[in-house]
């Protein structure tokens, strides 16, 4: 997935990261940015949060894992962020 512009280290995040629909009852979409390493989700609450520095092995794991909610919670959730919405 691709965004429109370039995340940088001065904190400024991309706008219009594609995401895909998931099933879990925690997330709505996920989208990933491979050459940034950003994720982006959306809660089922409508709050889109964009996570930094995510390596691609991560994101494969949110999305394959049997629940996408407990996975997120044990490997997401803490790392640093910026809210979108």
């Amino acid at each position: 997935m691709e965004v429109n512009q370039r995340y940088s280290s001065c904190g400024y995040y991309p706008a219009g990261m594609d995401r895909e629909p998931v099933s879990s009852s925690l997330l709505r979409s996920v989208g990933y940015d491979l050459d940034q390493q950003l994720l982006e989700v959306e809660l089922q609450d409508g709050k889109i949060y964009r996570y930094a520095d995510v390596p691609e092995q991560t994101y494969q794991g949110l999305i394959e894992a049997d629940s996408l909610g407990r996975y997120f919670n044990q490997h997401i959730r803490g790392l640093s962020y910026s809210r979108v919405k």
